[in-house]
């Protein structure tokens, strides 16, 4: 039996693998996609920090900083499985605001809600079935993806002062440490 992979996703990371990986990452205006293949047992997360990379760098390579570089890397490993992005079962969770009382003042750009807006929009365009998201609301989640099952567990990293949901959910939850949600 082959020993389980344990890879731990740091803010512009990107990670594919088999039934053996399950992929772990924290997350704050950060936002993060997994895809799940369930028939090849294949998939990955990707954890990007902002819509679109600005200024230009190497024109080969892809940053996962940035939502669009991160799609591409997805669509690279998709290409190299032998797979269509239909077949896969997307994910999309974070997005959370840090915060809120500077936005309120009109003081700080809305980055949560821009990666929020990126990444719907570039599944789309790529053809993803969106199953399932956890997005927008306040506080930072703890995100772990079991390739093997494809299963999501998804957890508030910190208790929220308030009880404010998510700006948008939609399909099934994920699994939460005591069933509420993140």
């Amino acid at each position: 039996m082959a020993s389980l992979v344990e890879v731990v996703l740091n803010p512009g990371e990107f990670c594919f693998g088999g039934a053996d990986t399950r992929i772990h990452t924290l997350l704050g205006s950060c936002v993060s996609i997994t895809l799940w293949h369930p028939r090849k047992r294949v998939g990955g997360m990707c954890h990007y920090m902002l819509p679109t990379r600005r200024l230009p760098g190497p024109a080969r390579h892809l940053d996962g900083r940035y939502a669009d570089h991160a799609l591409r890397m997805f669509l690279h490993e998709i290409g190299r499985h032998g797979t269509r992005p239909s077949e896969y079962v997307a994910r999309m969770f974070g997005g959370g605001n840090q915060f809120p009382p500077a936005q309120r003042r009109g003081r700080a750009p809305d980055v949560a809600r821009d990666n929020i807006d990126a990444g719907l929009a570039l599944l789309d365009r790529h053809g993803f079935h969106l199953a399932e998201t956890h997005l927008g609301g306040r506080g930072a989640r703890r995100l772990s993806f079991d390739v093997a099952t494809g299963d999501v567990v998804l957890q508030a990293a910190v208790r929220a002062a308030s009880t404010d949901e998510p700006v948008w959910s939609r399909g099934q939850r994920a699994r939460g440490g005591n069933g509420t949600p993140a």
